[in-house]
């Protein structure tokens, strides 16, 4: 296996876990829940998104290959859909995992607990800025570019959900 070839499902599973799950963590923090709601709510977004997104890989490139059968003029994706189902659930769990490890370590270390979300929020950026920079090397987009695009992309979404989080809480009244 080619790392070049399994390239566009390890970018969306990375990116869509950092995302997805700093977005969790964003929006608990937005609406002042418990660290132990923000690691339940971060598990659960962790597996039941990452399983979705890999079977939703599998469906999909199962239909193109069987599409592609059905048409002799096209030329069938010769990747197996498990194994880029399996990439992008794999990538998603992995990279999707670094926002909350802050808050798995936090129990441990008084200044981490102290600084959990600004530490989970420097993780994800980190995160995105590599997730990125691997996407602009393999396709030759440029590092830094690609990176800052994915950095920014990901800022966005976490503010949304804070935000999300924050009137919702201020609506609810509590």
């Amino acid at each position: 296996m080619r790392k070049k070839e399994y390239i566009a499902e390890f970018v969306y599973g990375g990116i869509d876990g950092a995302v997805t799950t700093f977005a969790v963590v964003s929006g608990a923090i937005g609406a002042s829940l418990s660290p132990a709601v923000i690691l339940i709510l971060g598990f659960a977004n962790l597996f039941a998104d990452g399983f979705s997104m890999g079977v939703s890989n599998y469906l999909s490139s199962k239909s193109q290959q069987d599409l592609a059968s059905t048409h002799s003029h096209k030329h069938p994706d010769k990747k197996p859909p498990l194994v880029t189902a399996l990439v992008t659930f794999g990538s998603f769990v992995v990279v999707g995992f670094i926002p909350l490890l802050s808050f798995v370590v936090a129990p441990f270390s008084s200044v981490i607990d102290e600084n959990k979300f600004l530490l989970s929020a420097i993780l994800t950026s980190c995160a995105f800025f590599v997730v990125g920079a691997v996407k602009g090397g393999v396709v030759k987009s440029g590092r830094m570019r690609s990176a800052f695009l994915t950095f920014a992309m990901g800022g966005i979404a976490a503010a949304i959900a804070f935000s999300v989080g924050f009137f919702v809480r201020q609506m609810l009244g509590f």
